[in-house]
């Protein structure tokens, strides 16, 4: 770390403790050349997941959009906000684990999905009806008939 005072780079922590809520790391340092004492932050680099959309345009994950179609697709279904809240958690355990941090939206609908699945049947309907646009009776059918003999 390089001393803000006179640019020397021997510098050593004389003091560590937790700020923020322990969301960063607080580090008192002195200056071995002038010895004047500072502070530094330590914090981790959020890095922001993207969602690469149909049209390939990207925009910021936003949990509140994957909230708003569960809460649809469950609407009047024997679900708790628990049970809703632990499977968006899920969701997003499995996005923000991945290597890479642009995220098509096709593979978001998809964890859904099969998140939904083994939920309920009913509020994977539902959903698989918005995010697969159906356009027709016949689309329902098939859908719900790979339901049924999985």
């Amino acid at each position: 770390m390089k001393c803000p005072f006179c640019g020397a780079n021997e510098t050593k922590v004389i003091d560590s403790r937790q700020a923020d809520y322990n969301f960063s790391i607080r580090r008192r340092r002195l200056c071995e050349t002038c010895h004047k004492r500072f502070t530094t932050y330590e914090r981790v680099e959020a890095i922001p997941l993207m969602v690469i959309k149909k049209d390939k345009s990207r925009e910021p994950y936003d949990r509140t959009k994957i909230e708003k179609g569960i809460f649809r697709a469950c609407h009047k279904r024997p679900i708790s906000v628990d049970q809703v809240t632990a499977l968006i958690d899920n969701i997003e355990n499995e996005l923000f684990t991945r290597d890479t941090k642009e995220i098509p939206s096709n593979l978001i609908g998809q964890l859904v999905l099969s998140h939904l699945k083994d939920l309920d049947s009913v509020a994977y309907i539902r959903f698989a009806s918005i995010y697969q646009e159906f356009k027709d009776v016949d689309t329902f059918v098939d859908v719900i008939m790979k339901l049924k003999n999985s």
